[in-house]
């Protein structure tokens, strides 16, 4: 994703909303159409700790339903509005949210990951490291705190570390599905999806040892980037 991209999906995120520039409400324009965003590696490329099935299934399965989900929904507020019909305003506006959420988490997803050589195991980028210090203490007990969110989440869901920009602190929250327990004010910058089907074939339901697993793959250059952009840097 582009940097417009990005902070589009990430204002559609935190507030659960669908996106619309103002050119489209005003003109009840049809939405923009959303689109599966490719890997930016292959689908073995972060084996052993995430095997290619997986990968496979998640990207082009579940992440395509959410896109899917996401335009359907958005065509259906678009003809809401034109017809002046909002009986089911609820039930797309939850629609939009889910499946919006669920859009935009997931290309973060791939983008914090990358394969083991050049992830989790190389080092964290001074700033970000700077700033995990200043608001977790010492980079282990981040990492401590943010796997026990992940693995603390009921049900189906994300941990989240999250930039606000308005202080710059560093936040860990959890989001259950993708939506709910989404808080205002503040910008996803990494992620880890604990849904069963990011982990279910290779892992079962060891979701512990799923998570330990996945730090050999976070993109520590790709959570800094995320970090300064979300404060305009």
């Amino acid at each position: 994703m582009n940097r417009r991209e990005f902070v589009e999906l990430g204002l559609a995120a935190s507030a659960s909303l669908v996106t619309l520039s103002p050119a489209a409400i005003a003109n009840d324009e049809k939405p923009k159409t959303h689109t599966l965003p490719p890997l930016p590696y292959a689908y073995d490329a972060l084996e052993p700790y995430i095997d290619a099935k997986t990968m496979e299934l998640h990207h082009s399965k579940h992440h395509q339903a959410y896109v899917d989900g996401l335009n359907k929904a958005e065509a259906e507020l678009a003809k809401a509005r034109s017809s002046g019909d909002y009986a089911t305003i609820e039930y797309w506006s939850k629609k939009a949210a889910f499946n919006g959420g669920g859009h935009f988490l997931h290309s973060m997803f791939w983008q914090i990951m990358a394969p083991p050589a050049k992830g989790g195991s190389g080092k964290i980028p001074p700033r970000l490291e700077k700033a995990l210090v200043e608001n977790f203490g010492t980079v282990e007990a981040f990492r401590k705190h943010f796997s026990a969110a992940a693995a603390a989440v009921e049900g189906s869901g994300w941990a989240l570390l999250h930039c606000r920009p308005t202080d710059g602190r560093l936040l860990i929250l959890q989001a259950e599905n993708q939506h709910k327990l989404t808080p205002w004010g503040v910008v996803p910058i990494m992620g880890i999806d604990v849904w069963e089907h990011a982990y279910y074939l290779k892992y079962q339901n060891r979701r512990a040892e799923y998570i330990n697993a996945w730090w050999n793959v976070v993109n520590w250059e790709k959570v800094e980037d995320n970090y300064l952009r979300s404060l305009g840097q």
